[in-house]
């Protein structure tokens, strides 16, 4: 016997004609942030899910991409440039692209949701918060008291707006809320856009950065559905096979190592958007 034929005979080498279809999965989780975490939860960003969404998109006999969204938000252009990225594959691929919001995909891990064609949701899942928000630290009071001298000198008179060592100036507020504006406007725009005629836009609430569960969400036309991922994709792809892919930890977070003043930081901020939500 020739070695094709042979070849043939084995498990899965013979005939290719009876080979499923398959639904790519992605998963999505953690802070959104151009920054690698070592941490647990991981984060998300442009560089970090690259890899994971060329190959999830690219794979053979491809009938549909899954995202599981599981994210309280971030930075809203690592956000964006990922939600673009997901398009542009979609388009180039010709595929529909499903996302299925976990225990929370608010602010930036809802605008990675809509990048979906449809967005489905569990009835817990916490969904929504279409605003912006900054945050930071007053700390003139601190090193006044342990008498530390805070030294800045600068060419352009705009270059310390919102120094936290310094007291508070209205005129950097109202610049701060000025481009929180223009942002909030733009993630508007972007659910807008993707949602279209599905949102009731006659709530009043719809974009104040309130957070709905997943039957709210619905009712509201956030999401399209109540469902699971595994539901959903064998109730439209019944033929199909699951594969799920998840983005590669950077060589740190595997390795388990890490500056730890920065990582005590970085948890700390990271805790603190995970917390918002009750998680």
């Amino acid at each position: 016997m020739s070695v094709s034929k042979k070849l043939a005979n084995l498990p899965g080498l013979g005939d290719r004609g009876d080979r499923k279809p398959v639904v790519a999965v992605v998963r999505l989780q953690g802070v959104i942030t151009p920054t690698p975490s070592p941490l647990p939860r991981g984060t998300i960003n442009a560089h970090s899910v690259e890899s994971v969404l060329t190959r999830a998109f690219g794979r053979e006999r491809l009938v549909a991409v899954a995202l599981a969204v599981n994210s309280p938000g971030g930075a809203p252009t690592q956000s964006a440039l990922v939600a673009d990225r997901i398009r542009e594959l979609a388009a180039e691929k010709n595929v529909p692209v499903l996302a299925f919001c976990e225990d929370v995909a608010a602010s930036g891990g809802y605008w990675l949701a809509c990048a979906a064609d449809e967005i489905y949701a569990h009835s817990t899942s916490l969904v929504g918060s279409i605003g912006v928000v900054s945050s930071g630290f007053g700390l003139q009071g601190l090193i006044d008291r342990i008498g530390v001298e805070r030294r800045v000198h600068t060419a352009g008179a705009n270059k310390v707006r919102l120094d936290p060592f310094r007291p508070e100036k209205p005129e950097d507020v109202a610049w701060l809320e000025s481009m929180q504006g223009k942002l909030h406007d733009l993630f508007v725009g972007w659910v807008r856009e993707r949602r279209g005629d599905k949102l009731d836009t006659s709530a009043d609430d719809l974009f104040t950065g309130e957070v709905w569960t997943g039957e709210e969400a619905k009712r509201l036309g956030l999401v399209d559905g109540i469902g699971t991922l595994r539901e959903v994709v064998a109730k439209r792809f019944p033929e199909a096979e699951i594969s799920i892919a998840e983005p590669r930890k950077p060589l740190l977070a595997r390795l388990g190592l890490g500056g730890a003043a920065g990582m005590l930081m970085e948890a700390v901020e990271n805790r603190a958007l995970w917390s918002r939500f009750g998680l």
